[in-house]
């Protein structure tokens, strides 16, 4: 597989076929697994070999949709979770302990702005957060003690772009660990192992599932790395269930097809609405206006499926909105063949104060687009009317 283009290796990487020669990959559904005699139990439970266990340590399907990841992040190991936030949970609590300092990027995802200020804290672990728009006053805030730099690029849901190869190389000068939430723009569109990234998060549950069905996260990084993400799961118990790991392995086998053509909807979409009278400050990481639209072009294939903007008057003119399309779901995701509408300020980042939704760019109409396969002429016609008739 080695030779192989990463769309093929998507495709065709499985787990070791059965006796009964299936295509595709069986549901090992089953909470633990048999052994020979004594003496292979214990050969096993003392890892002087590679066979399974116990179903909240490993399992066939798991271990597939890990190897498909790392082979498309380019990473060297993987662990997979049961959320998008048990993974980012775990590449915290994996690295991080009572003195540490963790330095984040400002615009994260108000689940994990609630792990960094709320929860972290209760282990002595402090934080600091950065501006993604003031690169220039990131090293200051690298302190003695800072153990890990996280972010998220594109950012959820101000769609801020982090320039990686220069973070990466800021990392490894203060031999501290780089962590990257990838969850936006899926290996698909962008590898954060190339730039220095030393683990990489995902909450698969988004685009790499892509059609709205089951939860499941990744860690991804480097084999020694993941040795604690994984020791630390084994014990706390986050795994993911076969079931998910099954679904999430078979999607990722559309993920390229699938990213593409939400590129292009997102895209052409962001296009149409950037100069709309009812509108300001519509962003995507490939229209010209984005202030880091260079950034993006050197690191990302295309511009993910996110657009975002603010609609004029505020909040309930931003409720009118939402109430009026006739097409696109209202729904706490995103990532989905079908096209959803968000209000960011009053669900997934409602936890935070108007002071820090503000400081990220979360505006009271701001309205974030999870932009979905259907015809980007039907998707323009629902937002275009909705607009129309929320005024």
């Amino acid at each position: 597989m080695s030779d192989h283009k990463p769309e093929t290796k998507a495709i065709r990487i499985q787990h070791e076929r059965s006796q009964e020669r299936e295509h595709s990959v069986p549901l090992y559904l089953t909470s633990s697994f048999m052994f020979d005699d004594a003496e292979h139990m214990r050969a096993t439970f003392a890892e002087e070999t590679d066979d399974n266990i116990y179903s909240r340590f490993s399992n066939p399907n798991a271990q597939e949709l890990v190897e498909k990841m790392c082979a498309l992040e380019g990473t060297e190991a993987g662990h997979a979770t049961a959320s998008g936030m048990s993974a980012v949970f775990a590449s915290f609590l994996a690295f991080l302990k009572s003195g540490d300092h963790l330095l984040s990027c400002s615009s994260v995802f108000g689940s994990t702005h609630t792990v960094i200020t709320k929860y972290l804290p209760r282990w002595g672990i402090t934080h600091s957060y950065a501006d993604a728009n003031k690169p220039e006053t990131w090293e200051a805030l690298i302190q003695k003690n800072t153990k890990m730099i996280f972010v998220e690029t594109p950012s959820n849901p101000g769609l801020d772009i982090i320039d990686l190869e220069w973070l990466g190389r800021l990392a490894k000068k203060h031999s501290v660990l780089l962590n990257v939430d990838n969850c936006f723009a899926t290996p698909a569109l962008q590898q954060p192992a190339k730039f220095g990234a030393d683990i990489v998060t995902h909450s698969a549950t988004k685009f790499i599932d892509g059609q709205g069905r089951v939860l499941g996260g990744l860690v991804l990084g480097k084999k020694e790395l993941i040795r604690e993400v994984y020791l630390l799961c084994r014990s706390t118990g986050p795994a993911l269930s076969p079931f998910n790991a099954w679904v999430l392995s078979k999607s990722i086998e559309t993920l390229f097809v699938r990213m593409e053509r939400h590129s292009e909807n997102a895209l052409k979409l962001a296009s149409m609405l950037q100069h709309h009278p009812k509108l300001q400050n519509v962003r995507y990481p490939l229209l010209l206006s984005h202030p880091q639209f260079d950034i993006a072009k050197k690191q990302m294939r295309m511009g993910g499926g996110i657009v975002t903007f603010e609609v004029k008057g505020g909040l309930e003119q931003g409720r009118r909105f939402l109430d009026a399309l006739q097409m696109c779901s209202l729904t706490a995701n995103l990532g989905d063949t079908r096209t959803i509408a968000t209000h960011p300020a009053s669900t997934t980042h409602a936890k935070l104060s108007e002071q820090e939704r503000s400081a990220v760019g979360i505006t009271p109409g701001l309205i974030r687009i999870s932009v979905g396969l259907e015809n980007i002429i039907d998707i323009a016609a629902d937002i275009e009317q909705a607009l129309e008739k929320s005024t």
